[in-house]
């Protein structure tokens, strides 16, 4: 069964959509309340707001086929929480941002079966990226893993007010070395109209975390981006040309600008060395 979708590019850049997915196991759906089939909480249509601007820049895409529901990629595998002392869904979520039960009573999952999850589902996307990105810096000397995440406006399980639009993250200067988040604000500070912040309520997740190393050349940049730029933040979740077109201009800005200053000292890969192999951010 395929869990995810790659396609390989050239180009020193692979966005990971891991919210994508909207599917849930068929036999997994009996379990559910209605609130869960709705899948509300997913990152909506990001794969349509990346696929050509992937496709155009030559860059890999990989996206998941399940939803965060049933596993969040975005997580650990050991379900540590990513901001101590604030809300934030779990690795395998029992509620949703409305804060509605996501399984009937007595049907949530126990640690076995969520340790079946990671092995079935989460592993499989977090082996395709690290070997993509291997892949990728055996043959450039440095590479950005691009995070492609969305979120309602307003959601107060998270904040409070309104989000800002483009909400970068590179765990407080971690994951991405200072000049390249600099570069994309930037961009930002071009387009007023929308709001912009720098490691601000999110700095990114795990996969930003676990995998960007910019002393090792490896550069992971997360943008949050808010829904109402682009869709209808209230089922059924509609897309919105008029406000994506603006919106996708702004994201393929930042790629071209982030991709520009990572091939400007480009030179023979770093030969075999991967993923695995790198000194991690604090997780």
């Amino acid at each position: 069964m395929t869990h995810y979708t790659l396609i390989s590019g050239d180009a020193p850049l692979l966005i990971s959509l891991p919210h994508d997915g909207v599917e849930l196991p068929p036999e997994l759906e009996p379990r559910l309340t209605e609130a869960a089939r709705r899948v509300a909480d997913t990152d909506w249509h990001v794969g349509r707001l990346y696929e050509t601007i992937a496709r155009q820049l030559g860059a890999s895409l990989l996206r998941p086929r399940w939803s965060r529901y049933l596993i969040d990629l975005n997580r650990p595998a050991d379900g540590v929480p990513l901001y101590p002392g604030r809300r934030e869904t779990g690795l395998c979520p029992l509620h949703s941002f409305a804060e509605e039960p996501l399984y009937l009573p007595g049907q949530a999952p126990g640690a076995a079966e969520v340790a079946e999850r990671v092995g079935e589902y989460w592993q499989p996307y977090h082996d395709a990226l690290a070997a993509e990105l291997r892949r990728l810096r055996q043959r450039h000397r440095r590479v950005l893993l691009w995070e492609g995440h969305s979120i309602r406006s307003i959601c107060p399980i998270f904040f409070e007010g309104r989000l800002p639009d483009f909400n970068l993250g590179t765990a407080a200067g971690c994951s991405a070395a200072p000049e390249l988040a600099s570069t994309l604000m930037d961009v930002l500070a071009g387009h007023p109209d929308y709001g912009q912040v720098l490691d601000g309520r999110f700095q990114g997740g795990y996969i930003t975390r676990h995998y960007g190393d910019p002393a090792q050349g490896l550069h992971a940049v997360q943008l949050e981006l808010t829904q109402a730029t682009y869709m209808d933040e209230s089922p059924p979740f509609r897309w919105d040309a008029q406000r994506a077109a603006p919106a996708q201009r702004v994201i393929a800005e930042l790629l071209r600008a982030a991709l520009g200053w990572v091939e400007a000292e480009q030179g023979p890969g770093p030969g075999a060395q991967g993923p695995e192999e790198l000194r991690r951010c604090p997780e």
